[in-house]
Formats: C-alpha cells, structure tokens, sequence
C-alpha cells in the first residue's frame, strides 16, 4: 500500500478508513445506524455501503453485507487479496461473509462500542488491524445513547 494509505497510515488520514466513515455518516442522515464499510483490492474501492436495516426494512443489510452486494460478484482471487474496512468491529454475520470469501484482511475504526467474534477471526488466519479512530467511536457511541432500541434491534439484543 502507499504511504497514507492502509493499515500502517495514521487513522485520521486512512483514505479507505474515511470513505467507510463518509459512508456511515450517510446511513446516519438517512434515519439508518452509522456504520459504513468500503471493500478495496489493489488500492482502489471496489464496492462501498452502509447499514440500511432501516431504511429497507431488512433484517441483514448491515453495512459489510451491503457493502459487498455494491460489490457485485467478484472472482474467489478478487476477495482473496481484498481489505474490507468497517468504522465498527465486525458481527458474527458480517464476520462470516469475511470468512466465506477468504478476505485476509479487515481493517476495523474501532471496537469500544462493540466488539465482534474478533478473536475467532484471528483464529481462522485473518488480520484485523484495529485503527482506534476517534470520530468512529464518537459517531457510534452518541448513536448507541441517542436510539439504545434501535442499536440492540440490530445487534440482536432486548
């Protein structure tokens, strides 16, 4: 990756990491849950989207699960060599379509708000660099006090 791009880059200045955050805000001003995620191979941004479960009424358009439908079919190698990013630590869904598709790499904003079955995906071979990115936590955690009952609709909780 080039300097100030990628994992190494600092987490106010990851290109990548601030278009997933363009893409949570977007969910935001929508009336959605701020979580954006943008799927990169060879430096460029292949597919991009953010958690519509409430704009669509879906019970699975989180924002990697949609993030990789904007994706379209890609080939096993494409995946293979791709980062996903995420502002948020990644569910056990979202986890597993990492999983199911070899993606070797996650690149997450942060995980103080909520952290996904990271260690199960450390297991399984994947890398998660974790960024710590202020604005992902800020964003996430005025979201969880403002509609605690939409996030735990989401996450699956009462």
């Amino acid at each position: 990756m080039r300097p100030g791009y990628g994992a190494n880059a600092d987490s106010t200045t990851d290109e990548f990491m601030q278009e997933a955050i363009r893409e949570a805000r977007a969910g935001l001003a929508e009336g959605g849950i701020p979580i954006g995620s943008v799927l990169v191979i060879d430096s460029k941004i292949v597919g991009r989207g953010h958690n519509r479960r409430v704009q669509q009424g879906s019970a699975i358009l989180h924002a990697e699960m949609d993030c990789l439908e904007h994706a379209g079919r890609l080939k096993p190698g494409d995946y293979q060599r791709a980062v996903l990013y995420s502002t948020l630590s990644p569910c056990d869904m979202c986890s597993g379509i990492a999983l199911l598709y070899k993606i070797p790499k996650i690149v997450i904003g942060e995980n103080t708000n909520f952290r996904g079955p990271e260690d199960y995906l450390r297991s399984r071979g994947v890398e998660l660099v974790i960024l710590n990115n202020r604005e992902c936590i800020d964003m996430m955690r005025d979201f969880i006090t403002a509609r605690p009952e939409l996030w735990n609709e989401d996450i699956g909780e009462e």
